[in-house]
């Protein structure tokens, strides 16, 4: 049985830890600008706290309000969040990374080293999870790769359009790192391609400007996974 079917509606599976602050902010990292009512649905408590904690959240510098007119009614205020809030989302030791391949960049080989580094990087990777993927349709085996990215922080959802399943990843761990080597990116996309045995192209990319990285999963491409 798929693990998830065309009645999922596109909201994010990703864990939700911490109080209603963090999941205020996690929240508007993934489906901003919201307003307070929007917040209060889904946090299921009242716009009047809500307010309170959006209240903090401004103060602190974390988000901004952004007054929107309507057709009908009065202005209300949407929120979203300021790049300060960006501390609050996991980087997993970006600076050391940087630093690591800053120090190749003298190298006159530097170039071919930085590529094998990345290459080395994914291959390890494939080991660690290729045993997951053993068996399971396609669907599944999508299932297990937003598990797995899940656990290193990159806050995936997931949307199934028929002919297509559609990954989204919302914060990326290594952003400052693949913001300058593209090697990241590319292997990152190449393990995916081979750990789903299926065609995957990816339509958005934090770390060229986008909101989020989206990956496209083609089903006809699929090839049955040993």
């Amino acid at each position: 049985m798929e693990p998830f079917g065309d009645a999922l509606p596109a909201k994010t599976q990703f864990r939700q830890e911490g109080g209603t602050r963090q999941t205020i902010l996690v929240l508007l990292k993934t489906r901003a600008p919201m307003n307070a009512g929007d917040l209060a649905r889904e946090l299921n408590i009242t716009e009047m706290g809500v307010r309170r904690h959006l209240s903090s959240l401004e103060r602190d510098g974390l988000i901004r309000p952004t007054v929107v007119r309507q057709s009908v009614g009065r202005p209300t205020l949407k929120y979203s969040l300021t790049e300060e809030a960006e501390q609050v989302f996991p980087k997993t030791y970006s600076s050391l990374a940087l630093d690591l391949l800053e120090e190749l960049e003298g190298d006159p080989n530097a170039a071919s080293m930085i590529d094998r580094m990345f290459e080395g990087r994914k291959r390890k990777l494939l080991e660690r999870h290729a045993s997951r993927m053993s068996g399971k349709d396609l669907a599944a085996r999508v299932q297990e790769l937003s598990d797995i990215q899940n656990d290193g922080g990159y806050m995936v959802s997931l949307e199934n359009h028929g002919d297509e399943l559609v990954l989204h990843e919302y914060n990326c761990p290594i952003a400052r790192v693949a913001a300058r080597y593209e090697q990241a990116c590319q292997c990152e996309l190449a393990l995916f391609r081979e750990l789903l045995l299926a065609d995957v192209e990816r339509t958005e990319c934090l770390a060229k400007g986008g909101t989020k990285c989206t990956y496209k999963i083609a089903r006809s491409s699929a090839r049955e996974s040993d």
